[in-house]
């Protein structure tokens, strides 16, 4: 066959797996801004005042099932592998201030890591101006996008709730033409929603974290995500009061489709569904206790999203906690006679 034959083949092959991208109804590079999974047991109830320090682990790998097509920054293809290992450096400062009745809280979560992603074929890449089809591998460590977030939490008997607004800031790392970014490089705001139920005499817990995230445009992509919908669960045993065991899940939807003057795979709208297992242990280092666990879900009933296995890793610790409020001093009554 001739080069010219060879030339045009490819690109009827390429925008043949261009017209079948745009027939289908996740965001850009199949993924959303929310981590799935990050908020498992106790996500519901907020510590006393003062600063706590958490380091995530997190592992995932998985693909796009049914020869569906992706776009991760302004590149398109098919047949993607994804393998992401992250770190997630997580300060907390619990104030001693009220705003409602609840605590006032910040932290700050801080990405970094490698995904390393494998295109079968790649249909589209902005950094050549022809179509293209051929096989791509990309495995950059970079800081991700910074998730700066407000909470306010309460408690009343055995329930715990709390409301969380998390701003997601680029970091700047985000390249065009590159399959592995950590960053997504869109602006977006999450509101959420955490309930747990503790019974410190049965040992039994409960949570549930619904969130809606709201999307901006990738300015470097020009391609607008949907607003997705995400809900966490745990239901976890005290077997001592060191350690735990219980079930966690999650399930994804995005609410709407994809657009944008980049967009060109059509609205694209993703949904995933997660359930596993998770363990915890606490143990003191000297006289700090630190807080472990280990959670592991398997994705299932996914429509354009990755599908496979993830697991996160947490240790937490408080670095200094404020003691608490001396009791009032009872008054003195003067009878008068």
């Amino acid at each position: 066959m001739s080069r010219a034959w060879r030339g045009l083949l490819t690109t009827l092959l390429c925008v043949a797996g261009l017209q079948t991208a745009s027939d289908v109804q996740a965001a850009e590079a199949a993924q959303g801004v929310y981590l799935l999974g990050f908020r498992g047991p106790l996500a519901g109830v907020t510590p006393p005042p003062g600063f706590y320090f958490e380091n995530d682990a997190f592992f995932y790998q998985g693909d796009l099932k049914g020869g569906r097509v992706f776009q991760s920054g302004g590149v398109v293809a098919s047949q993607v592998k994804l393998d992401t290992y992250l770190g997630i450096a997580n300060p907390i400062w619990v104030t001693p201030a009220e705003l409602f009745g609840g605590s006032l809280g910040f932290q700050v979560l801080i990405p970094y890591g490698t995904p390393a992603v494998n295109a079968g074929a790649v249909l589209f890449s902005p950094r050549i101006d022809r179509v293209i089809a051929g096989r791509e591998s990309d495995a950059v460590f970079n800081v991700g996008d910074i998730y700066a977030s407000s909470f306010v939490g309460w408690h009343s008997g055995n329930f715990h709730w709390n409301v969380t607004l998390t701003g997601v800031i680029p970091s700047g790392s985000y390249q065009t033409g590159q399959l592995s970014n950590i960053s997504l490089n869109r602006p977006a705001l999450d509101l959420s929603g955490a309930l747990t139920y503790l019974d410190p005499v049965l040992g039994y817990e409960l949570s549930v974290v619904p969130g809606f995230t709201f999307n901006w445009i990738n300015p470097a992509t020009q391609y607008l995500t949907g607003t997705e919908f995400h809900l966490e669960w745990s239901v976890s045993k005290y077997l001592t009061k060191e350690l735990t065991v219980g079930l966690v899940g999650y399930f994804y939807d995005q609410l709407t489709g994809d657009s944008g003057r980049g967009d060109r795979v059509g609205p694209f709208k993703g949904r995933v569904t997660a359930l596993g297992g998770s363990i915890g242990y606490t143990f003191k280092l000297g006289e700090i206790p630190v807080s472990t666990s280990v959670r592991v879900l398997r994705e299932l009933d996914t429509r354009n999203r990755f599908e496979g296995t993830a697991t996160w890793l947490t240790i937490a610790a408080p670095l200094w906690v404020a003691p608490p409020k001396p009791a009032p001093e009872p008054k003195t009554v003067v009878a008068k006679f």
